[in-house]
């Protein structure tokens, strides 16, 4: 529990009971999300924004929950007990989830590759939403975990070169070794001019902003070619000065926000891709080898150490990627 901003406890409280249609899961392992759970956590987010109607404190965080059912509620098939399951839960040791969102693994992938299964959904609802498209060129700013499942993600779609830019190059050695992956670190690196000369000339189809630095977000757009693509797959903090002439109208860029909730409620024919739908192919995506996430995993951590954990995040987060708790086995 964030207790208030830059505190951390960890609460005992009673087992709660599986109400009816849901069923009780017993933790194996959650996800610390770097991003969201510390800005709450910093408290250093604008007064009278989405942030402060979302981070109130005390706050309990966590989106990302794997675990085992272990008793059902009335309605409930006694055939889940057992199962492993996925859900947007906190971090807690035990959950109480309905059924309808939630998301058995039925492919034989690891805990921890399983945990990071919100931040593939949400990616993959950003890669959708920019209508990222075989042989476009990317720019993704920001090395992050999100970045991270993103150039992935468009190098899955066919997108090439991609192109990654960040200033910390521990973050960039965590990407694949692909020669469509074009690693750059300003400003040691000529980030426009690069990109100029890896497509001909014609610059980036798509920009991903995914630094959550709202004073970056203007420089961004000067690979990006007219009637691009703007697509803001973070969660910056505060407002950003912006020239809708000059980053807009003059040069007709398409600016796409998404978040995990632009996600659709249920499965239409026209698009299908709900939360679940996208959990269960980040899945399969790994039982087939074709993403590898082993690499993202910079912390393993006992639950009880989470409060000093957060504390070392709060104070550096650059060393750190995905930030796994062990609640059991």
């Amino acid at each position: 529990v964030f207790s208030q901003p830059g505190k951390v406890v960890i609460e005992q409280r009673p087992v709660p009971h599986p109400p009816k249609d849901s069923v009780l899961i017993m933790t194996r392992r959650t996800l610390i999300s770097t991003g969201t759970e510390l800005t709450i956590l910093s408290g250093d987010f604008p007064k009278d924004s989405a942030w402060s109607r979302y981070g109130r404190f005390p706050f309990v965080p966590g989106y990302d929950n794997v675990g085992e059912v272990i008793d059902v509620g009335e309605g409930v098939s006694r055939d889940w007990i057992g199962k492993k399951v996925a859900s947007r839960n906190p971090h807690a040791l035990f959950v109480t989830v309905p059924l309808d969102p939630l998301v058995p693994i039925i492919r034989d992938i690891s805990d921890d590759e399983a945990v990071f299964f919100t931040i593939a959904e949400i990616v993959m609802n950003g890669v959708r939403r920019g209508e990222v498209r075989l042989g476009e060129s990317v720019i993704i700013y920001g090395a992050g975990l999100l970045g991270q499942f993103a150039a992935r993600l468009c190098r899955l779609c066919g997108a090439r070169p991609v192109f990654v830019v960040d200033i910390a190059e521990a973050r960039l050695r965590r990407l694949p070794d692909d020669p469509c992956i074009i690693k750059l670190n300003p400003p040691g690196d000529d980030v426009i001019s690069i990109v100029k000369k890896e497509t001909r000339g014609r610059m980036a189809d798509v920009v991903f902003e995914l630094t959550g630095n709202q004073a970056l977000i203007p420089d961004e757009f000067s690979c990006l070619r007219e009637q691009g693509r703007f697509v803001v797959l973070s969660s910056p903090r505060g407002p950003t000065m912006f020239d809708f002439h000059d980053l807009c109208n003059s040069p007709s860029f398409t600016i796409i926000g998404v978040h995990n909730r632009s996600h659709p409620r249920v499965s239409t024919p026209d698009n299908p891709w709900t939360n679940k739908r996208n959990a269960e192919l980040y899945f399969d995506l790994i039982a087939d080898d074709e993403l590898d996430v082993r690499t993202l995993i910079s912390h393993r951590v006992p639950y009880q150490e989470a409060p000093s954990t957060y504390q070392k995040l709060l104070e550096d987060r650059s060393q750190a990627m995905g930030v796994i708790l062990i609640w059991s086995e």
